[in-house]
């Protein structure tokens, strides 16, 4: 009885091995037909281009995430404008799209895929942004401008990652090292 307990038991987790290295090679098989392309403008990334095949027939899910920094003006209480002296970290952006490849024989394609970075709500002090020199509360903060600086695309199927890019201006962008996070 205890032989037969056992050899179950082997059997078992022998079928849950092989359905893992199954998964993981399956995983691995995807080829990239054609890298997703970035163009920057302003407080926006947007990608298009990416083609994939070997997708299989769960969906891939591509994540889209954008960071940039905000510069101010600073009005003065006659209401003259000047420059802040120091550009804040904006809102990251993000946006997801589906591959669409659970319908198309395990091909995915990134038609049109845009995030923007935003503002920070509150908008930082005079302070913070640098306005009137040595903490001057006289200061207001005005006219935001949200510039990006840099993009990362997260392609995730089941819960894993099985494609990243990082891009920091237009292109086609870099494999991330070593990984990507």
């Amino acid at each position: 009885m205890r032989r037969v307990i056992l050899k179950s038991l082997g059997l078992t987790v022998g079928s849950l091995v092989a359905v893992a290295v199954t998964a993981s090679v399956a995983l691995a098989a995807v080829n990239v037909k054609s890298l997703p392309t970035a163009t920057f403008s302003g407080a926006t990334v947007n990608l298009t281009g990416g083609n994939f095949s070997g997708l299989g027939s769960v969906p891939a899910i591509a994540n889209l995430t954008v960071n940039g920094t905000v510069s101010y003006d600073c009005a003065n209480p006659q209401g003259h404008l000047s420059p802040g002296q120091n550009p804040v970290a904006a809102q990251p952006g993000t946006a997801s799209q589906d591959l669409g490849n659970a319908d198309h024989n395990g091909r995915g394609t990134i038609s049109n895929l845009s995030a923007t970075a935003t503002a920070p709500n509150p908008t930082p002090s005079a302070q913070t942004v640098g306005c009137g020199g040595g903490g001057s509360t006289q200061w207001t903060v005005v006219n935001p401008v949200v510039t990006v600086t840099s993009a990362q695309l997260k392609i995730t199927q089941g819960g894993s990652i099985i494609f990243c890019r990082n891009y920091t201006g237009d292109g086609i962008g870099t494999a991330p090292p070593p990984a990507c996070t």
